[in-house]
């Protein structure tokens, strides 16, 4: 019996890939095996996230990191380090923080919903550049020059959401960031696989990177992990960790917290209400040593088979659609089914997959040009022919 139907809710079929809102990517085996040893001893949470900043530092050739709730919990963490730094009074006020600069600047068209974690640590975010191109008014992007000229007293840094055909290029803007002395904060959240982005962003200069736990790395879908320069790293855990304790019994673990820089012991920062648990800190590190060695690659082979399956079988199906294999250059990424509705209505049968019995849920990005997408991370063995089945039953 199925702990969800227990509770009233039927399991689906997530032919969609490892989006929040159907819960992530599948954990190995691995990786469910420590979260439950995890779960069986206690340790404090300081000493056990200074040893992840250390794997995590590793792992990206970073002088730091921490596992956060999610990469959106690392953006509004990394935003709230650079606003307050080690400074008792700011770590208390956040996010009201007129009082100093707390202006990120961010180039228009990288703007979307999820700069809100950006926004919940208390920055402002001020718009430069645009895209001319997509608006058909033009052939620019956003270029250098206006991050350099959006920059007043009361900037704080800036903010960079990595994508393969994100402009300018990232070590540009770290290079007039840093001239102005600016950190600059990445969110990189979707951006593994390739994993040489878990050290290639970094190495551009940039102050700050988060990337999803819960994705491609295949960690627990909370989590996520921000990586990066070690004062930044060292704020973004005072905000975060338990605060309550004595200042005389207080030790936090070296090379996490730079306690030099603190007059006192702060009270629960910002970041309290984004903690992650000890079985999650170890399970995402164990999900990051299987993703950094190359341990899931093997597994898109057998991903292809079973998209060539579903789709031999709409093929000969009498149905008036088509489809197509997106087979990725990079091995270590996996391959996409697009399947384009001729005549149905791509939005309906999306709708009757969801009704259905069993559920499924296609990739919905393409539906307005008659496009269900079929993403196979999510998919287990046995499902694959049912999900055909059911394809072709609303393509019908």
């Amino acid at each position: 019996m199925s702990v969800y139907r227990e509770l009233g809710v039927e399991p689906i079929i997530n032919a969609c890939g490892s989006v929040t809102r159907l819960g992530g990517a599948p954990m190995p085996a691995e990786v469910l095996e420590a979260f439950h040893q995890g779960a069986q001893e206690w340790v404090p949470l300081e000493q056990l996230q200074s040893a992840a900043s250390k794997k995590i530092a590793a792992q990206t050739g970073t002088e730091a990191g921490l596992v956060t709730s999610g990469a959106a919990g690392a953006l509004t963490l990394g935003t709230a380090a650079i606003l307050a730094g080690h400074n008792l009074r700011r770590i208390e006020q956040l996010p009201h923080c007129d009082e100093f600069p707390h202006e990120f600047i961010i180039a228009r068209e990288q703007r979307s919903g999820y700069d809100h974690a950006i926004r919940a640590a208390g920055a402002r975010l001020v718009e430069v550049g645009f895209n001319e191109i997509v608006s058909n008014a033009g052939v620019r992007r956003t270029e250098t020059w206006e991050y350099a000229a959006a920059i007043t007293e009361r900037t704080a840094g800036i903010v960079y959401v990595h994508a393969a055909d994100s402009a300018p290029g990232l070590s540009e803007v770290v290079q007039v960031a840093h001239e102005h002395g600016l950190p600059v904060i990445v969110d990189a959240a979707g951006e593994l696989p390739p994993r040489e982005n878990l050290r290639e962003i970094a190495a551009t200069g940039a102050d700050l990177v988060a990337f999803s736990g819960g994705k491609a790395i295949r960690g627990p879908q909370s989590t996520g992990l921000l990586c990066g320069k070690r004062d930044l790293i060292s704020s973004a855990a005072l905000q975060m960790l338990d605060m309550d304790d004595h200042y005389e019994l207080w030790s936090p673990a070296e090379g996490l917290i730079d306690a030099s820089q603190l007059k006192g012991l702060p009270r629960h920062g910002i970041g309290r209400a984004l903690k992650v648990s000890k079985e999650e800190i170890i399970a995402v590190l164990t999900a990051l040593d299987l993703f950094a060695s190359g341990a899931y690659d093997a597994q898109n082979l057998e991903y292809l088979s079973w998209l060539e399956k579903v789709a031999e079988e709409v093929e000969i199906a009498d149905v008036r659609a088509s489809c197509y294999l997106v087979i990725p250059e990079n091995p270590q990424r996996w391959p996409i089914l697009e399947i384009q509705v001729e005549d149905s209505d791509a939005f309906e049968v999306c709708r009757k997959l969801r009704e259905g019995k069993p559920p499924i849920y296609v990739g919905h990005a393409r539906l307005h040009e008659g496009i269900l997408t079929i993403n196979p991370l999510c998919l287990q063995a046995e499902q694959v022919s049912v999900l055909a089945r059911r394809l072709c039953e609303e393509l019908t």
